[in-house]
């Protein structure tokens, strides 16, 4: 039987967690996966993937939110097949920065201009859909370090917009 992988939490900031993983059998191990998962806004999963090489391994993630949970999951990959999942959990040290204020106003019947206010040298998402369904599961989205994007969308159709 192959057991899953030890995550260990080394450490952790406001913005980053670095962690170990480590096999606790005799299996040869060539990598593993790992899935950071957190949740946006309480309507939206975003997930990072990370493919690893090698048995032993020491990962440092970084541009994370600050004072945020995130669930750590991960897999072996051994010469026998693929390992049990594991878990941890880890919020991020600090304090969560105040959701932007949204404001959003139709150019034309296909553009839209976003503009938010917030903290400035931060990557922020912008995420629209046509019904919350939509905007939970699989949203348009677009990132940028600025506080106005123009989105292009279809028209005759209303839209819902998170920053």
């Amino acid at each position: 039987v192959i057991p899953p992988p030890v995550i260990h939490i080394e450490s952790y900031s406001e913005d980053s967690i670095s962690f170990s993983l480590k096999m606790t059998t005799n299996i040869k191990v060539s990598g593993y996966v790992v899935n950071i998962y957190w949740t946006f806004d309480t309507h939206r999963q975003e997930k990072r993937t990370l493919i690893i090489e090698g048995e032993k391994s020491i990962q440092k993630v970084a541009n994370l939110t600050a004072h945020t949970p995130y669930e750590i999951s991960a897999w072996a990959k051994t010469e026998l097949g693929d390992s049990p999942l594991s878990f941890v959990h880890v919020v991020t040290s600090g304090t969560r920065p105040a959701s932007p204020s949204l404001k959003a106003k139709a150019i034309n019947q296909t553009a839209v201009e976003c503009s938010w206010t917030g903290p400035r040298n931060v990557v922020y998402g912008i995420f629209y859909a046509t019904s919350f369904l939509e905007l939970y599961r699989s949203p348009h989205n677009t990132t940028t370090t600025s506080h106005n994007i123009t989105v292009l969308v279809q028209r005759d159709e209303q839209y819902l917009f998170l920053v």
